[in-house]
């Protein structure tokens, strides 16, 4: 019923918003609908001050049970709109982000490496960028894992989050780049250790000028 009642309210939300869109080209299905990322991009277009709640509306529409409290509450993030940028949920990037804490915290190799996306781009410390395979991963886990990334890991918070339309999520200066995958969940696509020396270098750079405060 919610998910039913969802996609109504979204139907009426976006009739203005695609009205004027790109119209069919002669010979085209009338019956054809545009793809999620499509909508979003033409309620981001529309300039329309009610584009991050249609953003919404969209994601929920494809989730069994939005968390639409929270979703609302913390959609807005350094970069934009989680739902408008990433094309999934606030929650979706709580629940992502929660396992990747709880997993560093563990220690548990495996539990990290599930929520890894492959090919990962791991940039090390020099800025040599490598895109390894599951079992280049597991080899190399303590190098692109080593105490300072599982450090990090274990103070994720949604609230220092950055999103980059039409690239993903990242933090402290993109040490950690998450995408959506096909499935709608939130998987981590780069690790940068070379961006994470720099997050550290300025962490201490602003602590020095009395301006301590975390790096996004």
């Amino acid at each position: 019923m919610m998910q039913n009642a969802l996609r109504l309210t979204l139907t009426v939300a976006l009739t203005g918003a695609l009205a004027g869109a790109c119209s069919q080209t002669e010979g085209e299905a009338a019956d054809e609908a545009p793809g999620s990322q499509q909508l979003l991009e033409t309620i981001i277009e529309q300039d329309d001050p009610d584009a991050v709640e249609n953003c919404l509306l969209l994601v929920w529409s494809e989730e069994e049970a939005p968390d639409i409290e929270f979703d609302r509450a913390n959609d807005v993030v350094k970069g934009g709109a989680i739902s408008c940028s990433t094309g999934a949920s606030p929650s979706r990037f709580e629940a992502a982000i929660a396992a990747l804490r709880e997993a560093a915290r563990s220690g548990d190799k495996a539990r990290i490496l599930a929520q890894l996306g492959i090919p990962l781009l791991y940039i090390d410390e020099n800025g040599e960028r490598q895109d390894l395979t599951e079992e280049q991963v597991e080899a190399l886990f303590d190098d692109i894992f080593d105490p300072n990334m599982l450090d990090m890991l274990q103070r994720l918070d949604l609230s220092q989050m950055t999103v980059e339309k039409e690239k993903g999520a990242f933090f402290a200066l993109g040490s950690l780049w998450l995408v959506v995958d096909e499935k709608g969940q939130p998987k981590v696509v780069t690790v940068n250790r070379q961006a994470l020396l720099e997050a550290a270098t300025a962490a201490v750079d602003q602590a020095d000028l009395g301006q301590g405060r975390p790096i996004d």
